[in-house]
């Protein structure tokens, strides 16, 4: 069995982020979101992984997550010149895949669920392929599915305008050696892509065996600022079990689960978990509230903020009003000439320079 994650794309709903960097790489907790699928993956038993990377940002990802050995797998880069659709993705990954059985795992989607459970139903049952189903209140943005009583898949959709059913799917497929040749048969839609749904639709007219399963657990797809938010916020409430590492001064109050890292230096402060900072981090003068994410080598004095993302060696400097529900990108500066009325809200991209006046 092997693996194959999706980490191209231009990550159009997260910029200005992404035209400097990969969207699977934007951290939720302080750790990329591509790597919660690599480790979920892992976690099932499987450990030959195939990266799917764009020209544009590939070595980036390539370079942050290395070769495999942190997670205990082998990783391997896989190039999509153009981003022409999954179906493609799949395709020009063939001669990684081989004729093995596989997983197929969309690079900025975050679920709860182990894969285990999943894995051995396809197994077991030694389907063709397996797509994983939610309820979404919003079927009409998300590819869509209609199953029987039984749970076979009787056909596809993609963003319906009348939707056959609720349930959206994941953005996790399981696929036998079959799912070659079905892409071998579709072609191109309308967006010039070839669609994975078409290429699922085509099993499902060839009478093959294709089943779905339902998320029990919470979905999260991160490529927007408020889904990002959102899900920094319930893997902060889910997992972080909170250690202080880094220095605190007499004057720091620390208030629930809150992780800081090595070498980061808090005076005069407050936080309020849960929350987590990294290392080498400066706060100083600050109230961090709680589902804040400070990334590595930042620096924060006279700031309040509360759920906000801040990148790796940002800097907040004298902004005396509350920010929240921001994300904040890698070395931007936010910094204040004078005292504003309101709170604020930002959405601050790589290496940005932004000064209230």
């Amino acid at each position: 069995m092997k693996a194959l994650i999706l980490s191209g794309g231009k990550g159009t709903r997260l910029r200005p982020l992404t035209y400097t960097g990969a969207k699977q790489l934007v951290p939720v907790a302080n750790k990329p979101i591509l790597w919660y699928g690599i480790e979920r993956i892992v976690a099932a038993g499987i450990t030959d992984i195939g990266i799917i990377i764009s020209p544009e940002t590939g070595a980036e990802v390539q370079a942050k997550t290395g070769d495999g050995d942190r997670f205990g797998a082998r990783i391997t880069y896989i190039l999509q010149e153009q981003p022409a659709g999954l179906a493609h993705a799949v395709q020009i990954a063939q001669p990684f895949l081989e004729d093995a059985p596989f997983i197929m795992y969309l690079g900025d989607n975050l679920i709860q669920n182990n894969l285990d459970p999943f894995l051995d139903t396809f197994k077991a049952q030694n389907l063709d392929a397996m797509i994983l189903l939610r309820p979404v209140a919003n079927p009409s943005a998300f590819g869509v599915a209609k199953v029987d009583e039984k749970g076979r898949v009787l056909y596809l959709v993609e963003k319906p305008q009348v939707p056959p059913s609720n349930l959206a799917l994941v953005g996790i497929y399981f696929f036998d050696r079959s799912i070659h040749h079905a892409i071998a048969c579709i072609h191109p839609s309308k967006r010039g892509e070839l669609e994975i749904t078409d290429a699922i639709q085509c099993l499902i007219d060839q009478q093959k065996s294709v089943e779905a399963c339902q998320l029990e657990g919470w979905w999260l797809d991160t490529g927007k600022k408020d889904d990002l938010l959102s899900a920094n916020q319930i893997i902060l409430d889910s997992y972080l079990v909170g250690s202080v590492q880094g220095q605190l001064d007499d004057q720091t109050q620390i208030i629930g689960r809150v992780e800081i890292g090595e070498g980061s230096k808090v005076v005069n402060s407050t936080i309020r978990g849960p929350a987590i900072i990294g290392r080498d981090c400066h706060i100083e003068n600050c109230f961090i509230g709680p589902y804040s994410s400070i990334g590595d080598c930042s620096i924060l004095i006279d700031a309040d903020l509360e759920h906000s993302v801040i990148l790796q060696g940002a800097q907040v400097v004298g902004i005396h009003q509350r920010i929240v529900d921001s994300l904040i990108g890698q070395r931007a500066q936010l910094t204040a000439a004078h005292r504003r009325p309101k709170a604020l809200r930002f959405m601050i991209g790589d290496d940005c320079h932004v000064e209230l006046t």
